[in-house]
């Protein structure tokens, strides 16, 4: 069982309801519910060795980019995200989605949200400090992708 209220964290426009907390699970995952806004794009490209991530969605349709490979997933689809794979998600759509993420094992949790949610505060409106989000990610276990190759 889950002891008491769980943390919800805002990000700009995009809310994280975490579910499952690695403690409740010994380590086993953690669960989390994301909301994003119509027209949102989250989070920068980026992969993660110590754990894969699988998203299901539960309303809305959701853009989801993996290794390159761009594909659209709407209510009762999911995808999973294997370890080192480069990721990242928008919502192009007209309406908010709302998506289930599981991570597993449990070494992802509230704290990167929170941490990110800090570097957009410092930078107030304006765009974050890319090393030090780089720096966020890094500190959680997620490695930046790297810029889009230009012609």
């Amino acid at each position: 069982m889950s002891p008491g209220p769980r943390p919800t964290i805002e990000i700009g426009p995009m809310r994280i309801d975490f579910l499952v907390e690695a403690d409740d699970s010994n380590g086993s995952l953690t669960m989390f519910e994301v909301f994003v806004p119509a027209g949102a794009r989250m989070p920068l490209p980026h992969s993660h060795d110590g754990f894969e991530e699988t998203a299901y969605v539960l309303e809305g349709r959701c853009t989801w980019t993996v290794d390159g490979e761009t594909t659209e997933f709407g209510p009762g689809e999911s995808v999973c995200i294997l370890r080192g794979q480069v990721h990242g998600f928008q919502n192009l759509g007209g309406e908010d989605v709302r998506f289930l993420t599981v991570a597993s094992p449990g070494v992802f949790g509230p704290a990167y949200f929170e941490d990110v949610a800090g570097v957009l505060a410092a930078a107030a409106g304006a765009p974050p400090d890319p090393s030090a989000m780089s720096e966020v990610m890094r500190r959680h276990g997620l490695t930046p992708a790297p810029p889009p190759a230009t012609a």
